[in-house]
């Protein structure tokens, strides 16, 4: 099963149109999550055009995504539980990765996806896997634009990052 996972497209903002490389993985996947800061309903409909779409409310997003997906979720996939968090809420001063991990504390999680910063993150904390896409259309400081691709195959899950600089 392969699951393109996007976070922060902010469009039509800083993008007209979904970017030509992550078109290209799009057209094959499975599923798709999106964690957070569609800005319009329109991404979630351009999204759902190529596999079932589904992900959580950003800081970015009004009360009809909200009320769509609300801000914290957990899915299954293949055996694997995968929880999804914008990162944006929790305590004070703490990094995007924390409250994006404290999210789901005291539930079983294999995956975590959070996205708020637009900074690619892959690393296990506590032996669950912490993953940010990074932005498909807003890089800002990061050298490159990116977006997640999650294989899973008999209940294991593999996860990298697409980097690229054209976001046309």
């Amino acid at each position: 099963m392969k699951i393109v996972v996007v976070s922060d497209t902010h469009m039509p903002r800083m993008a007209k149109k979904l970017p030509d490389r992550l078109v290209r993985d799009l057209r094959d996947a499975d599923a798709i999550l999106h964690a957070g800061d569609w800005t319009q309903l329109a991404v979630w409909e351009a999204l759902s055009a190529y596999a079932p779409t589904d992900g959580v409310a950003g800081n970015n997003d009004g009360d009809r995504i909200t009320a769509k997906f609300g801000h914290r979720k957990i899915l299954t996939f293949g055996g694997v539980r995968i929880g999804i968090v914008h990162g944006h809420i929790g305590g004070g001063r703490a990094s995007t990765e924390t409250n994006a991990f404290a999210a789901f504390a005291g539930e079983r999680v294999d995956a975590v996806i959070f996205g708020h910063s637009h900074i690619p993150v892959m690393k296990e904390r506590d032996g669950i896997l912490m993953f940010n896409p990074g932005s498909p259309t807003d890089k800002r400081r990061q050298k490159h634009y990116s977006f997640g691709i999650f294989r899973i195959d008999d209940g294991r899950l593999r996860a990298e990052h697409i980097l690229y600089t054209d976001k046309k």
